[in-house]
């Protein structure tokens, strides 16, 4: 019942035309009961009393009627696939809404493929249930009822008996249904694992090539396709118990008809005609009965599908969208008050431990240390992607999490260590975060950036569309067109992380040139391995296992020669001379 109140949530607009439907189902399930009753009225009429003057008016009768169905039939088949496309339009777009507002953790824990999944054979399944096996279920429904009324009008007794056979059907069809639906949620989970083992062979592909690991990723294929076969033939083997009985019983209903039936004819109790009509009727109760077991299998299909898209749509966020305060103006003060983050699957083990630091408008913060250290969870948190298990993070003097996450954002820039790029125009890449910029904003940034030169020499320029990912651009490529984004953004906060590992150095220099004008009155967080690309900055912090181990500028921290001081000798090959350090 939870499913069929949350699709009928999602009727809204086009319920006038469900209810019209089911006006027109009732309409046409009536006519139905014309065709067999003026059939057995020819034969009574007609050839048993040689009425041929009955006969036109009763064909013209029938096939009025037979048209007039027709025209219901396909009136409400139309109207229930709209209704069906407008419920699916708007649950895709409540998921793709809903994915964007979830935040880093739902990401972190969810294979792609379920998501895929779920936005694609999930929403068919919600889409083929309204569009085709509701309707479906109320034709054959109201064909049962009238059927057995005309019938029991005909003969109750023949009826009678043939009814009797009726709960037995529906003992099967419920044993069937409770048989098939875990089987269906298992269908799901096995194509959701598929999905995410295609998507990621996709994705990784020249890492694929690149090891020559090919027929591994065939065999990976194989085993998950056929435990997706697997599943389905599980599903097949419960439709083969079951819908051979329903058939039988079906059958056997045609087998009393006519034996019962043949007696009373014989007996003068019932006329041929009606004996042709009640069997008429009766192939009317045989479809309902044969299409009950595949009715059940879809609408199992859709209550296990609605489950997985309810879940995702009930999904909370660890991180609310609106707050108590508006992001208007965001200065770029930041300060860290004994801050400590552990992830939720991992409660014990702290990712940041007890992180103090203040930084003000103007002012770079540099971060090094081993990887898995903890450097990009900290930047994270400025952005809100994830929130602190333990202390505070003020946002010029406010908690942030009273700020809208959203406008809070729009002050804050960030240039990722894994660069995504769309499918889109280099211009487009680098406007992605400040659409209204021209031209020449984004090539200004371009030539920042250092990344204008190799544009201009690509076959369209700006206009060329890069490959999904950004696959065709070299790494320093990617970077390059990455920061030339944020920076294109002009935000109050500018983070980057190991921005320029994968330049060279003579470009590492100059994008460092420009990036000490452009930086000037915003607040600044660099992550990098490099030592050159930290010196300059206002204070360095070295992470260790999520803790801040040395903090201070680049001569202070050589004076110290800790940890900062052995990365700098083995950068610059200066092992043991001090005096070189200053």
């Amino acid at each position: 019942m939870a499913s069929l109140k949350w699709i009928w949530y999602y009727t809204k607009g086009k319920r006038g035309f469900v209810w019209l439907s089911v006006f027109f189902i009732v309409i046409a399930s009536m006519l139905s009961m014309v065709y067999p009753l003026v059939g057995g009225k020819v034969i009574d009429i007609v050839i048993d009393q040689g009425k041929m003057g009955w006969l036109l008016p009763l064909l013209g009768i029938m096939i009025v009627t037979t048209f007039l169905r027709t025209i219901l039939r396909y009136t409400y088949q139309i109207m229930f696939e709209r209704v069906g496309q407008n419920a699916l339009f708007q649950i895709r777009e409540d998921l793709y809404k809903k994915l964007q507002s979830l935040d880093f953790a739902f990401f972190n824990n969810t294979r792609v493929g379920d998501i895929m999944a779920r936005m694609t054979g999930d929403t068919d399944a919600i889409r083929h249930f309204v569009s085709w096996v509701v309707y479906n279920i109320l034709e054959n429904t109201f064909l049962f009822l009238f059927a057995i009324v005309v019938m029991a009008s005909i003969d109750w007794k023949l009826t009678l008996a043939l009814v009797i056979i009726t709960p037995i059907i529906a003992i099967l069809t419920i044993q069937m249904s409770k048989r098939a639906q875990p089987i269906f949620y298992e269908i799901r989970e096995s194509f959701s694992r598929l999905n995410s083992m295609v998507e990621e062979n996709i994705s990784g592909n020249r890492v694929v090539k690149a090891f020559a690991r090919e027929d591994y990723e065939i065999e990976k294929f194989k085993e998950h396709n056929e435990d997706f076969k697997q599943r389905n033939m599980d599903s097949a083997d419960v439709s083969k118990k079951y819908l051979p009985v329903l058939d039988s019983l079906a059958g056997t209903l045609v087998i009393i008809t006519l034996i019962y039936g043949g007696f009373l004819v014989i007996q003068d109790q019932m006329t041929l005609g009606d004996l042709v009509a009640f069997n008429g009727f009766l192939w009317m109760l045989n479809g309902p009965m044969r299409m009950s077991g595949w009715l059940i299998n879809d609408a199992q299909r859709f209550v296990a599908s609605s489950f997985k898209i309810r879940d995702m749509l009930e999904t909370e966020t660890k991180i609310p969208i609106r707050s108590e305060k508006e992001a208007p103006e965001l200065k770029g003060f930041v300060e860290f008050q004994h801050v400590s983050f552990h992830f939720e699957d991992d409660p014990n083990t702290d990712v940041l431990s007890d992180i103090s630091l203040t930084a003000a408008p103007g002012q770079t913060i540099a971060i090094l240390g081993e990887t898995g250290s903890g450097k990009s969870t900290l930047v994270n948190l400025i952005c809100r992607f994830y929130d602190p298990t333990e202390g505070i993070i003020l946002l010029d003097g406010v908690d942030a999490r009273k700020w809208h996450v959203r406008e809070l954002r729009d002050h804050i820039a960030t240039v990722m260590q894994d660069i995504f790029l769309f499918s889109d125009t280099i211009e487009g890449n680098i406007a992605f975060g400040a659409p209204e910029a021209t031209i020449e904003d984004v090539r200004r940034m371009a030539r920042i950036a250092d990344a204008d030169h190799f544009i201009e020499t690509m076959p369209e320029s700006y206009d060329t569309i890069v490959g999904e990912r950004g696959v065709g651009l070299s790494g320093g490529q990617k970077q390059r067109i990455s920061l030339a984004r944020a920076l294109l953004k002009d935000p109050s906060i500018l983070i980057l992380d190991d921005t320029t590992s994968a330049v060279d150095m003579e470009t590492e220099v100059k994008i460092q040139e420009e990036l000490s004008q452009i930086t000037q009155d915003k607040t600044t967080f660099i992550i990098a391995h490099r030592i050159s690309s930290v010196k300059d900055a206002d204070e360095i912090l070295i992470l260790d296992h999520g803790k801040i181990v040395e903090r201070g500028t680049h001569v202070s921290l050589l004076e110290k020669k800790g940890y900062y001081y052995d990365i700098y000798q083995k950068q610059l090959g200066l092992e043991g001379n001090d005096n070189g350090a200053q």
